[in-house]
């Protein structure tokens, strides 16, 4: 089948934490920052599929080891103000978009960041359309997100190509019939423009300035948030 449309992530794709996830807990954590990690944040937390509230969860661990700072102020300071997106990501977001493709956001995220991409970070605006997985009720990887994505995109999977940093949401792509593509920002925005080009996703020369952007400029590297 030919591709028509592109399905990104977004932490680790679109969107980073530049000195990476376990420095910005390490502010409040210092050594203690990954035990802390693995105790209150998990791929399968049921607020990613829509279920309960994470703040609690994160208040209930700041409590146990003792950090004196409201779990608003660290959700705020970590998932908010620590983030920023990729400009060479989006510059291939407008490129491909102006290039005739489709181009969708697939995402898992617990409630209170949907707002804050949607608006604050301008990602309604970007895409043509956005699943995030607890509006979805269903994660990645399982298979039952993208084809849920796919019906209502309102294409058949196998006209998909699916992007992320993680491999086993990838697999789970696959598994649906989609043409999955394991990478991150680490790798560089030219290895990207090539493997999207290997599967016949070209981005047409004169694009305005998008397309030399994204083929001549890659991102250092960043850690993305655990989870999504």
């Amino acid at each position: 089948m030919t591709v028509r449309h592109v399905l990104f992530d977004a932490d680790g794709v679109l969107q980073h934490i530049p000195d990476g996830w376990y420095a910005a807990v390490a502010q409040y954590l210092g050594d203690r920052a990954h035990d802390f990690v693995r105790e209150t944040w998990s791929e399968d937390l049921p607020m990613l599929v829509g279920e309960g509230d994470y703040l609690p969860v994160l208040a209930a661990g700041l409590e146990r080891y003792g950090v004196a700072v409201s779990a608003e102020d660290v959700y705020r300071a970590i998932w908010f103000d620590a983030l920023e997106v990729v400009d060479a990501s989006f510059d291939l977001v407008r490129a491909l978009r102006a290039s005739g493709y489709g181009v969708h956001l697939g995402t898992n995220q617990e409630r209170r960041r949907v707002p804050f991409m949607r608006h604050a970070l301008g990602y309604d605006a970007e895409f043509d359309t956005s699943w995030y997985s607890c509006e979805l009720g269903i994660a990645k990887p399982d298979p039952r997100f993208f084809l849920e994505a796919a019906r209502r995109i309102g294409t058949d999977p196998g006209d998909v190509l699916f992007v992320d940093d993680t491999a086993r949401n990838v697999e789970g792509a696959r598994a649906a019939g989609m043409v999955g593509v394991h990478w991150d920002v680490s790798r560089g925005h030219d290895e990207l423009v090539r493997v999207l080009a290997g599967h016949g996703v070209v981005v047409r020369a004169g694009q305005d300035r998008a397309g030399e952007a994204v083929a001549g400029e890659g991102v250092g590297p960043g850690a993305a948030v655990p989870g999504p």
